[in-house]
């Protein structure tokens, strides 16, 4: 005979999953302990799945807490400091300059060139990977330190982040060809879509991106924000920083951004995308 899970006893199994899933346990591992102790397995599941999607803010606005990334106009990491350019409260955005060498930049690009793929999204009901007219692109997914010079850059993100580096997915390097674009998205996995949680077992949801610009773009290529209205030129070794998961486990819907149409030349980025919770290895 099972228990369903009341609301007292539900907010003490959240804390205590929270826990668990912070220490790097699988959800899977998760959902058969508390079953073990007697509790509806559903009923866990349901606990378990809802904090790994986190919440889109509806009826109560998204709260903007204070954000995890260094307040100073510097910021100091193992081989670099890094001078932060400009900041925006809502959606909290974050300018860096001169986050990788040009020489870094140049070094990544060679390392991804001839490994390059047609760039997928998700699809939002089987969470299968799918090409889609939304995203022309191409991009490939770096091992974790899979070299010195990405062993360096990964450590050095984890500080401009102020987010361990067991909590990152692999750097994803993206090529947009004249006319390549990414139309209006999210970054996070949608929690009301079906198939965002098969992609969401190993770490949670995603809490916050790191763009890094490796080149100069000739025209076009603007990330832009249209919640606020504000858009960001490509500069070589600049990094932009947004965050969209909060303390409470809303996700912010101002972070809705695009990348804009190359009009000539090329765009080459990074993206780094830490999770709420350690990303399994």
């Amino acid at each position: 005979m099972t228990a369903a899970l009341d609301d007292s006893t539900q907010n003490r199994i959240n804390a205590w999953i929270n826990g668990k899933l912070e220490q790097g346990h699988s959800p899977e591992s998760v959902i058969e302990y508390i079953a073990d102790q007697g509790f509806d397995k559903n009923a866990a599941m349901t606990a378990v799945h809802a904090l790994l999607r986190g919440e889109m803010s509806g009826a109560v606005p998204y709260e903007y807490d204070p954000g995890p990334i260094s307040t100073d106009r510097v910021v100091h990491t193992h081989d670099r400091t890094v001078r932060v350019l400009m900041r925006v409260e809502r959606p909290q955005i974050a300018l860096f300059d001169n986050a990788l060498s040009a020489e870094e930049c140049d070094r990544i690009i060679e390392i991804a060139e001839n490994r390059l793929r047609p760039s997928a999204t998700i699809d939002p009901t089987t969470g299968l990977f799918e090409e889609a007219e939304t995203r022309t692109s191409e991009s490939l997914t770096l091992g974790i330190s899979e070299n010195p010079v990405i062993d360096s850059v990964e450590r050095r993100i984890s500080v401009l982040m102020n987010c361990p580096v067991e909590y990152g997915e692999g750097l994803q390097v993206v090529r947009y060809r004249t006319g390549g674009q990414y139309m209006r998205h999210f970054d996070f996995y949608s929690p009301n879509d079906p198939g965002s949680i098969a992609h969401l077992s190993g770490g949670g949801q995603r809490a916050a991106t790191l763009i890094i610009y490796l080149n100069d773009v000739e025209a076009g290529g603007e990330t832009f924000f249209p919640d606020p209205g504000i858009s960001f030129s490509p500069r070589k070794g600049q990094a932009l920083y947004f965050r969209y998961f909060n303390k409470r486990g809303q996700l912010d819907p101002a972070t809705i951004h695009a990348g804009l149409p190359v009009l000539a030349g090329e765009k080459w980025i990074m993206n780094k995308w830490m999770r709420r919770y350690p990303v399994p290895r």
